[in-house]
């Protein structure tokens, strides 16, 4: 990031780079995470998207219908579909249609795909972990507030940030 930062200011030296520096850096933390933390994903046969979804439906410990599913996981309905498909079929996931309303469905986890988040979930702690092992417990502790903050503010403007 500061090499492209060099360059930008040499070809625009009047410009604000600052915000550059903060959303190129996060950016390229995300894409670094997620190639790494991604690896146990890939060895029990998930792609992340459907790790969030069964990851949702373990953390929440009920039941839960594909909108909310999709909230959980900020993905779109179609998404969800799709995913929960291919985890169904798998037997990680299964549906139970609503007594009262027919185009209800529920999902849960099978015993198998608890299991398997069960498994998983440890490995990627321990990979993040050992990534934030670099930064002492108050620098992590700020980095997680500025970044809640950050996070925050995205989220309540989520609509306005479209160009």
């Amino acid at each position: 990031m500061a090499a492209v930062v060099r360059q930008w200011r040499s070809v625009r030296p009047g410009l604000d780079t600052g915000p550059m520096e903060i959303i190129g850096r996060i950016n390229r933390c995300a894409a670094l995470l997620q190639q790494a933390e991604d690896a146990p994903l890939r060895r029990a046969g998930l792609s992340r998207p459907e790790f969030d979804l069964l990851g949702a439906l373990r953390r929440t410990g009920h039941e839960l219908t594909p909108g909310e599913l999709a909230r959980e996981t900020f993905s779109s309905g179609a998404a969800v579909t799709k995913r929960l498909k291919q985890l169904t079929e798998r037997g990680l996931v299964e549906r139970r249609g609503d007594t009262r309303d027919r185009r209800v469905v529920h999902l849960r986890l099978t015993d198998t795909g608890r299991d398997l988040v069960d498994e998983v979930l440890p490995v990627q702690l321990a990979y993040e972990t050992a990534v934030l092992s670099g930064l002492d417990g108050p620098e992590q502790d700020e980095l997680a507030d500025l970044l809640g903050e950050l996070l925050s503010r995205l989220e309540g403007r989520a609509g306005m940030l479209r160009p």
